[in-house]
This record gives structure tokens, sequence and C-alpha cells, in this order.
């Protein structure tokens, strides 16, 4: 849900046009499952008219699934365009020490591995919307042909949504425990090439780096990860087993309870057979869909939050009459990570004129940068 406040955050209107598109398309692709589950158990040819139907359900399905794909792939490109725009503004709009804080390699990973997924996600948004109409289309079809196989399979709905919660859960928290560990592993790649001369000259303290650090944290990248997308492997198998389970009540149990006639249970079987394309694809593209998820929440937690406008700096016009500049008992105080320690800088009284050149000088620690 995330992803999808995101994108109608940044143009509602677009989005609500591009779903209802899909939506169509998703209606008259169930409509032509109807339209040949009849077909085919009559005995007559079909007349001139079914055969302009299923012409005209195929033209409209092929052009709105082509109008809603192309306008959320294009406005999710953008989205995804303003929100690296509007992230960089946030950075360089942010004070210095809160950055400091967050460190360079976690900016990196939000600016690269983050959005890269968000934008992953958006282009995956079009399929699912059409899938998710087609499948709630079938379902119209399944009540036009009997409410009492529509209650079964609803229920059936309800338990596999019920069941397949904890695998969604379980996965998403094994990619956010991935997603946090990748912060470790920029900052140790970070550390690598920035350090590699004298990772070079030191042999033990290179193959420490290695395996105690970034070893280790790649190998939590992975297994985190592993875990995840397993739970997300054995959730759509569960689902494959749901399916051939609703289609053995249809073929094996329901003609025994309600006497469905043959022709009857074909139409449930072919409109399973399709259900079961769109309900596969939207359980694979549920790790995108998290992966998303956990990126958007990752930005909120780094305090660049979305809904928060970057401002620029004002910068104050520069006198070009000055004759000094002067400082007057200025400190500055600057606070460890762990705030465990603090450097004081100060006071500095000083005043500088014009063409006047100063060095500024002293020992490592004495607050030359500062």
């Amino acid at each position: 849900m995330g992803l999808i406040v995101f994108l109608l955050q940044s143009s509602w209107k677009a989005v609500i046009f591009a779903l209802a598109t899909g939506f169509i398309s998703g209606g008259c692709s169930a409509g032509l499952i109807a339209l040949i589950s009849r077909t085919v158990v009559q005995e007559a040819p079909p007349s001139g008219t079914i055969s302009a139907a299923f012409v005209g359900l195929g033209l409209i399905a092929l052009t709105t699934a082509m109008i809603s794909r192309i306008l959320l792939v294009r406005f999710s490109q953008s989205a995804v365009f303003g929100l690296q725009l509007h992230l960089s503004r946030q950075i360089l709009a942010t004070e210095l020490k809160p950055l400091e804080n967050l460190g360079l390699p976690r900016l990196l990973v939000t600016l690269t591995e983050d959005i890269q997924a968000i934008a992953t996600a958006a282009g995956v948004i079009p399929v699912l919307v059409i899938n998710i109409a087609s499948a709630a289309g079938c379902m119209v079809y399944i009540s036009w042909l009997s409410w009492q196989v529509l209650a079964l399979v609803l229920l059936i709905t309800v338990v596999a949504s019920v069941s397949c919660r904890w695998f969604l859960v379980q996965g998403r928290q094994w990619l956010t425990q991935a997603r946090e560990q990748q912060d470790r592993l920029f900052q140790h790649f970070r550390s690598l090439i920035e350090g590699v001369k004298e990772l070079k000259l030191h042999h033990f303290g290179q193959q420490d780096f290695f395996q105690v650090d970034l070893e280790q944290t790649a190998l939590q990248v992975k297994n985190y990860n592993s875990r995840g997308l397993s739970l997300f492997a054995v959730l759509d198998s569960w689902g494959k087993f749901i399916y051939f389970f609703a289609v053995g009540l249809v073929l094996f149990a329901l003609p025994r309870w309600l006497g469905i006639s043959p022709e009857t249970r074909f139409a449930y079987v072919l409109t399973f057979t399709y259900v079961l394309g769109p309900m596969e694809s939207l359980v694979n593209k549920l790790p995108f869909l998290s992966k998303a998820n956990v990126a958007l929440n990752k930005i909120e937690t780094l305090g660049l939050s979305l809904n928060t406008p970057a401002t620029d700096t004002v910068v104050s016009p520069l006198a070009t009459d000055w004759h000094h500049l002067a400082l007057n008992s200025i400190t500055h105080t600057y606070r460890t990570d762990q705030g465990d320690s603090e450097f004081t800088l100060g006071p500095v009284d000083l005043t500088v004129h014009p063409g006047e050149l100063i060095f500024v000088i002293g020992g490592n620690g004495s607050g030359k940068s500062t």
C-alpha cells in the first residue's frame, strides 16, 4: 500500500485513469473466458453476434491493456525521477551533522538500491492491476453460474489469504533485515576502495577485514535475502496447491453435492485454469512489492520524509564594499556518534581584512578542519 500511496501523491489523476483502463482490460479478458466457455459447450456454430462480441472484447482488452501499461510505466518513471531529485534536494537542505550521522554508505544505498527497488515495483503495478481485474471478472462469471460455487471459492480464498499472511509477514521481515545489513556492506565496500593501499601493505589486516567484516556482512545479506525469498517461493507453491484443490472440488466433489452438469463443470475448470495465470503472476510479484515497501520505510527512517518539502538554501547577497570580517567568541562543539565524548573549539576571536593571508596550523585533532 505504501507504494500505491507514493504514486497517488505524485499524480492521483494519472494513476486513477491508468488503473481504470487496467480494470477494463481485465474485465474484458474475463468476458472472453465466459464467452469461450459458453461457445464451446454449444453444439450449434457460433452466431455472428457472438463472433463480433469476441472480436470487440479482444480489441478492447488489448487496447486498454496497452494504454494502462504505457501510462503507468511512463508515470512511474517520472515519479522515480522526481523522487531522485527530491531526495537530492533534501540532502542539500539538511544540516551537515545529521548527514554525517547517517553516513555516506546509507545515503548511497538509498539513492541507488532503494530508488531502484521502488522503480522496479512501480513497473509491475500495471500487470498486477490487469491480473486482479481479470480474477475479479472471473469471480463474477462464477457467481453467475452458481452462487454456491462462488461461496465455496470465496471461502477457499479467505483460508488461503489467512494462511499466506504468515509467509508474507515473515518474508518481509527477512528482507528488512537484509536491507539493514546492506548499509553495513556498502560501508565495507567504501572502506575497501578508499583503504586498498593500506590493506595491500598489511596482509594480516587485509585478511581480518575481508573475513571478519566484509565476508560476514555479505553472508548475512545473502542469508536474509535467501530466507525471505524462499518464503515467497513456498507461498507460490502453496497457492498452486490451493488452485488444484479448488479444481478437484469442482470435478469430483461438487457434482455429488449440487448435481452440476458436465457443461458447467467445463466452464468452472476453464475459468479456474485462466485464473491460475493472473494469480501466479500476482504471487511472483510480491517480492518486488515487499522490497519497495521496505525501501520506502527505509527512506522515512533516514529522516528524508517524502512529505517534507525540500527548500533551497537562501544566500544573502555578498557586500562588495566590506572592510573586515570579525569572529567574536565563536565556539563549536562536535559530538561523536556514540555521544561518549565531545570536542569543543574556541572561543575564537579573529578579525580578517581584505587581502590578508592566514595560515591555520596545529597538530592532529586540534580543530583545523572544524
